[in-house]
C-alpha cells in the first residue's frame, strides 16, 4: 500500500486527481488533501507518507515555501503548468513532474518511475527552490475550462469580461453577459491573469480593462464602476485599492 498526500487546492483538479490514481493503481491510499502551504507544513511535521503529488500555486503561496518551513524527504511529484524552461528545471534536478492538465497514461509512467526508484528523496528541494525561483515565472492563462450546468467548454480570456465571487463560488462572465461557473478562486485567479489586461476592484470582483464602461466618482475616493455587461451587484473600486486601480488605468 503506498500512502499519498495530494497538495491542491484547486477541487475539481484534486477530485481528478484522486480518481486516476484509483484507476492507475488501486492499491494507492489517498492519506489527505490539503490546499494550503501552512496546512501541508502542519501534516508534514506530524505525519509521513510516501509520495506527494504537488501544486505550485496554492491558496495561501507557493508550494516552494513549504521547503522553508519544514525538511522534506518524500519523493514528490509536482503538478504544473508552467512552460518549458520550467520544466527544463525540474529534469535536470531529477525531479519529476506531470503538466495540467494531468493525462493518466503520462500519471501511470510517473507512478512507474516512482515504483521503480522507490526510496527516500536525495534530492535538496531547497536548493531546487532557489534554481527554479530565478527563472520560473508564471505565464498568464489563455483560457478557461468553465461549467453551464452539466455542459463543459472553454472560454478564451479574451472574452472574458469580469469575474465574481459570491459565496463559495466563482463565476466567469464573459463579453455576451453569459455567466459559468469555474473551480478557482480570486487569490488563485490574479496569478493567472495579465496583470495590464485585469484588476481585482474589490473582495468580490476582478475587471477586465474592455468591460469598463463609465467610471462615476464616489464617497471617499473611491470609483464605482459601470461594467458592460452589467454585473448582479454594485461594483466600486475599495479604498484600499483605489490608489493602485488609477495608477493601472493611467498606465
Amino acid at each position: 500500500m503506498t500512502r499519498v498526500v495530494i497538495v491542491e487546492d484547486e477541487n475539481l483538479a484534486a477530485q481528478k486527481l484522486i480518481r486516476q490514481l484509483g484507476e492507475v493503481d488501486p492499491a494507492m491510499e489517498i492519506v489527505s488533501v490539503l490546499d494550503t502551504v501552512s496546512g501541508a507544513v502542519d501534516f508534514l511535521n506530524t505525519n509521513e507518507v510516501d509520495l506527494i503529488f504537488l501544486d505550485i500555486h496554492l491558496g495561501d503561496d507557493l508550494s516552494f515555501n513549504i521547503f522553508k518551513e519544514t525538511k522534506v524527504k518524500t519523493p514528490i511529484i509536482f503538478t504544473t503548468a508552467y512552460d518549458q524552461y520550467a520544466i527544463q528545471a525540474f529534469k535536470l534536478n531529477s525531479v519529476d513532474y506531470l503538466l495540467k492538465p494531468i493525462n493518466k497514461s503520462e500519471l501511470k509512467e510517473a507512478l512507474d518511475k516512482f515504483q521503480e526508484n522507490r526510496q527516500v528523496s536525495s534530492v535538496d528541494y531547497r536548493l531546487l527552490v532557489e534554481s527554479l525561483q530565478s527563472t520560473m515565472e508564471p505565464t498568464s492563462q489563455k483560457r478557461f475550462m468553465v461549467y453551464k450546468g452539466d455542459k463543459v467548454k472553454t472560454i478564451n480570456t479574451a472574452e472574458v469580461a469580469y469575474f465574481f465571487a459570491e459565496g463559495k463560488y466563482v463565476y466567469l462572465v464573459n463579453m455576451d453577459g453569459v455567466e459559468y461557473l469555474i473551480d478557482y478562486t480570486l487569490d488563485k485567479l490574479q496569478s493567472k491573469l495579465e496583470p495590464e489586461q485585469f484588476f481585482r476592484i474589490n473582495r468580490q470582483f476582478i475587471i477586465q480593462i474592455c468591460a469598463i464602461k463609465e467610471m462615476i466618482a464616489y464617497s471617499k475616493g473611491r470609483l464605482k464602476i459601470e461594467l458592460d455587461p452589467t454585473p448582479r451587484k454594485e461594483t466600486i473600486v475599495s479604498t484600499d485599492r483605489s490608489s493602485d486601480f488609477k495608477n493601472w488605468l493611467n498606465k
